[in-house]
């Protein structure tokens, strides 16, 4: 049999163990994503159209719902609002500065299941398809804390591009629905 003192010993050292290869996991993370970054500040004179209060829960790779990315300020969970405006959306989570993602930049906007840290009713989610480069399209899950998610969800794709509106917006649902 192994001593007690032993048997504490390696559970501590194990425990030690795996949070030193979460430590080093995420910020090899970090420096993987530190080359995107999400859109700052919201241009003079939009119209406000709608505002809602939302848990954003993550953002990350296109279609790949459990590969978070760690954009800065959208790196972490947080509590805040959304805005609609006659030229995008605006994010404004709870100590971060204000993201705006332009029309120009949004590709699809539909419901989702499925995303990193969330699972939820089916549709119980907001997914937002935005361009952060012209190469590189992301994912930014919303969970509406306030008001109806179908009208939310057609005011933005009244700002998607007509050449973004394809089938991506049509597609009811992702990730996992059972």
């Amino acid at each position: 049999m192994i001593p007690r003192e032993l048997a504490i010993a390696l559970m501590i050292a194990l425990a030690a163990l795996v949070l030193l290869s979460m430590l080093f996991a995420w910020r090899r993370r970090l420096r993987r994503d530190a080359g995107l970054a999400a859109p700052l500040g919201v241009p003079e004179h939009a119209e406000v159209l709608d505002r809602h209060g939302v848990l954003y829960v993550s953002t990350t790779k296109h279609d790949q719902p459990l590969e978070r990315l760690t954009m800065p300020p959208l790196a972490y969970r947080a509590r805040g609002e959304v805005a609609v405006t006659d030229r995008g959306l605006a994010l404004c989570l709870d100590g971060a500065p204000t993201v705006f993602l332009a029309s120009s930049r949004l590709t699809a906007v539909d419901r989702a299941t499925v995303t990193i840290d969330r699972v939820v009713e089916p549709g119980g989610l907001v997914r937002v398809a935005w361009n952060v480069d012209d190469d590189t399209v992301v994912d930014s899950y919303l969970r509406l804390t306030d008001g109806d998610p179908n009208t939310f969800i057609s005011e933005l794709q009244r700002l998607v591009p007509a050449s973004g509106a394809s089938d991506d917006t049509a597609a009811p649902d992702t990730g996992a629905t059972s």
